[in-house]
């Protein structure tokens, strides 16, 4: 079966140098879970974003209503935003958290292969 010459590895490796599958795997692992929790860091900034837009437009349009006569719309709106607020900084604190931890593990991993480091870096 012809091999497409992009497919073909540049790099000659040496027997020496592959990586066994068991270490793979822990590095597509947790790739994958540091995929994911940048995803969750995704999440959380547009959370957290969100009751900023929201209380920026009311007080842009604060001079068009009087704030006593829509007060029972406005406490609740202000919860709201502060409980979407407190889920931003949550969501944001903890990826951020598992996305170091993470790095520390590749790391761990990295300093036993120097192949992994060469594909890694």
């Amino acid at each position: 079966m012809p091999r497409h010459k992009n497919m073909e590895s540049p790099v000659q490796i040496d027997s020496a140098d592959k990586l066994d599958p068991q270490t793979f795997n822990e590095v597509q692992l947790l790739l994958a879970e540091k995929r994911t929790s940048l995803s969750a860091l995704r999440t959380g900034i547009a959370v957290f974003a969100f009751p900023l837009s929201v209380l920026s437009v009311l007080i842009a349009t604060s001079k068009s209503y009087d704030v006593r006569e829509v007060l029972h719309w406005l406490v609740p709106l202000v919860l709201l935003n502060l409980g979407l607020t407190v889920l931003g900084i949550y969501l944001i604190t903890r990826a951020v958290v598992r996305i170091h931890h993470y790095d520390h593990l590749l790391d761990k991993l990295k300093s036993k292969s120097a192949r992994l480091t060469e594909l890694l870096d």
